[in-house]
């Protein structure tokens, strides 16, 4: 849903208080991301703690949520986005700087009913063309991720095809794991 209708310059649009969902700067307009339903908010969940798991202790990488990313002549905010750990700027205190001022090394976005699957794509190709190294474009819809490589077509996924993850980062997964995260209770058989 795009907020303005007047185009602003990016400047401008980083002075602007913060949107509950987050507002996105593209190509010069605000639009604000949908409200996160239970099945996406399970998903990201899933995702950050299924990640960080894996990369936060060796300090390899770290996994954010709704991160705020600005690169590019566009700010933008992934549903998950993940920073190797030699990206990510710390203070005196050791503690992350909260600008974020390159692409996500990896960015997933998970598909919300109400979203254009067209323009979430052009979203994960501007994070390739600046330097991201993996796209996910999740769809709880058709239990499917597309994935996106630098200079590569893109990887349809589904069932037990094992979705692509940047090599630095030691985890196999395929799509019917990760969409058997939505399953939160046993399924009942008939009486």
């Amino acid at each position: 849903m795009t907020i303005a209708t007047e185009r602003i310059t990016l400047e401008e649009f980083l002075k602007l208080p913060e949107t509950k969902p987050a507002s996105e700067y593209i190509e010069g307009e605000i639009i604000q991301k949908p409200m996160p339903k239970t099945k996406h908010s399970r998903l990201q969940g899933r995702f950050l703690r299924t990640i960080n798991e894996v990369v936060e202790e060796p300090k390899i990488a770290y996994a954010f949520p709704e991160l705020r990313c600005t690169f590019g002549g566009r700010s933008i905010v992934p549903d998950v986005a993940v920073l190797l750990w030699e990206q990510m700027e710390f203070d005196s205190n050791g503690e992350p700087l909260d600008d974020v001022l390159i692409a996500p090394y990896w960015a997933i976005e998970i598909l919300s009913p109400e979203q254009s699957s067209n323009r979430v794509t052009k979203k994960i190709i501007h994070c390739l063309e600046h330097g991201c190294q993996l796209g996910w474009l999740v769809d709880p819809g058709d239990r499917s991720i597309l994935a996106f490589l630098p200079n590569q077509q893109p990887q349809f996924c589904e069932g037990s095809d094992v979705v692509p993850v940047p090599e630095i980062i030691p985890l196999n997964i395929t799509a019917e794991q990760v969409f058997s995260w939505l399953r939160m209770q046993a399924s009942t058989t008939g009486s």
